[in-house]
């Protein structure tokens, strides 16, 4: 039996200005965006070659805005990734070359975190 992990909840205060943020400056996909009603706003958005989903919204969490745990996405390419971020006007971190990895940092309006990690020698990165 198959477990996968494909909806992680990300707070936000304010789900207009996190869609673009995470649609027009990250790179996101945007999947849905609903009101089915009860006072819900769900909107799902992925990562370009994910299987696993983002999901903000209005009425889906009590969590406080800003309070996911750090989130991190692997990447093939760390250099194009930062490039992207920083030509979409993302405050992002300089490339963090560690033994396990080369990471970039960035954070979402409301402080949600995030890391892109390269992993070198791993095949099909």
């Amino acid at each position: 039996m198959d477990w996968k992990l494909e909806l992680v909840f990300v707070p936000v205060s304010d789900v207009d200005r996190a869609k673009d943020f995470y649609v027009n400056k990250v790179g996101f996909n945007a999947d849905f965006d609903e009101r089915p009603g009860g006072g819900i706003r769900f909107v799902q958005l992925t990562p370009p070659g994910s299987a696993c989903s983002i999901c903000i919204g209005e009425g889906l969490t009590d969590a406080p805005p800003g309070t996911a745990p750090n989130m991190q996405i692997v990447v093939s390419d760390i250099e194009a990734a930062h490039a992207q971020l920083k030509g979409n006007g993302v405050d992002v971190s300089d490339i963090d070359v560690q033994a396990w990895g080369h990471f970039v940092n960035f954070a979402d309006p409301d402080g949600n975190k995030w890391a892109l990690q390269y992993i070198p020698n791993r095949p099909n990165a």
